[in-house]
């Protein structure tokens, strides 16, 4: 049986240059693409994709309904499947604009990838972002040991990432040399840190507690006087593998090495916080305990931008929007309040002011070149 089509794999190639080239798509990303087309190649028995005709993409949608996952045989999420179909929609609709294809495929039959509108709110429903509030964090801080130097390292890990709300992939690559502790603050440094956009940007330390700052001081003062790192090596190493006394592969320590990727910080964290008893919290959700936290210190727009600009976000609104919601317990116990409340009270700074000021600001830097 036919595994692929040597035609479709030529066109794939120069799809997938595309979105890394002039889409500029992280390698992850266009994988994901690939996959996707690759999907659907295999529900057409790899036909050339110049045979195009919206019965196949009609079929493709019917197909992905009622899969099921090969772990737990439940349907798969409305999301998998939106993911998989907009991929589709684009490359069907940039592969009507390729020689060969111009006149088999018009550019409108990409829209048969469209998923149903019931399925399409369904997928990009934003819904509550589940976040651990301080007090977990540090139950989870305190129940772990930290007798070996793969225990100090974890421990600190993760009191640094809750003191700087870097990313996970950020935590993976940053050396030495990117924390000051003299000034409490970390230089996310795109051209050695793997930062989401690569952006460089500079994060004090979160006002969570001494107590966690000291965690961090005490772990990189072991890299440094007993292992003798430098500035240039990992905040966060790698953890030594070899053989243990009885011959079996066993953690021996840590190496001057940094993490290719963030699959070991995720496990981290999913360890720590099994072993607190508490459900898993990824280190992403970080940021959103951050964010609320801010909500809830900041006294005017200028510190809650000042809080927004710690996270790595350029406008405060992405803050709000992505990671601002309420929970929804927080949510009853003020409209609760309000509706117990006598008094009419004015809030410290509005969401909608902010947005006003930052339309005008981006305005007036259209109009003028600069501000």
């Amino acid at each position: 049986m036919r595994k692929h089509h040597p035609k479709n794999e030529r066109i794939k190639r120069q799809y997938l240059f595309w979105l890394e080239e002039a889409k500029r798509l992280s390698p992850t990303s266009a994988d994901q693409a690939a996959a996707a087309i690759a999907l659907f190649e295999a529900s057409t028995g790899y036909k050339d994709f110049s045979a195009f005709n919206i019965e196949q993409a009609r079929r493709f949608k019917r197909l992905q309904n009622e899969a099921v996952k090969p772990d737990n045989g439940k349907p798969l999420a409305k999301i998998t499947i939106h993911s998989r179909l907009m991929a589709l929609k684009a490359f069907f609709h940039w592969l009507a604009g390729q020689p060969g294809y111009k006149s088999k495929i018009s550019y409108s039959d990409s829209d048969y990838f469209n998923p149903s509108a019931n399925d399409s709110r369904i997928a990009t429903a934003k819904r509550e972002k589940s976040a651990p509030d301080l007090g977990q964090i540090r139950h989870v801080i305190k129940n772990m040991k930290s007798e070996t130097i793969i225990e100090q390292r974890d421990r600190a890990l993760i009191a640094f990432a809750i003191l700087t709300g870097a990313r996970d992939d950020a935590l993976a690559s940053m050396s030495l040399r990117h924390v000051n502790l003299e000034k409490h603050m970390v230089f996310q440094d795109a051209r050695d840190v793997r930062t989401k956009n690569r952006k460089t940007f500079t994060t004090w330390f979160f006002p969570v507690g001494d107590d966690l700052e000291m965690i961090v001081h005490g772990w990189i003062a072991t890299l440094k006087t007993k292992h003798l790192f430098g500035s240039g090596d990992p905040l966060f190493p790698q953890t030594r593998i070899g053989l243990d006394q009885d011959g079996q592969f066993s953690p021996l320590g840590i190496e001057r090495k940094p993490w290719k990727n963030a699959s070991a910080i995720r496990r981290i964290f999913s360890q720590a916080f099994a072993q607190a008893g508490l459900p898993y919290f990824n280190p992403h959700s970080f940021r959103t305990t951050l964010a609320r936290l801010g909500e809830t210190l900041c006294r005017s727009p200028e510190e809650f931008k000042a809080w927004s600009q710690n996270l790595g976000h350029e406008h405060v609104l992405t803050t709000f929007r992505s990671y601002g919601e309420v929970p929804s317990h927080r949510q009853a116990e003020i409209i609760n309040k309000l509706g117990n409340s006598t008094q009419t009270t004015s809030p410290a700074f509005d969401p909608a002011a902010i947005a006003g000021l930052e339309a005008f600001l981006k305005s007036v830097k259209t109009s003028s070149g600069s501000i």
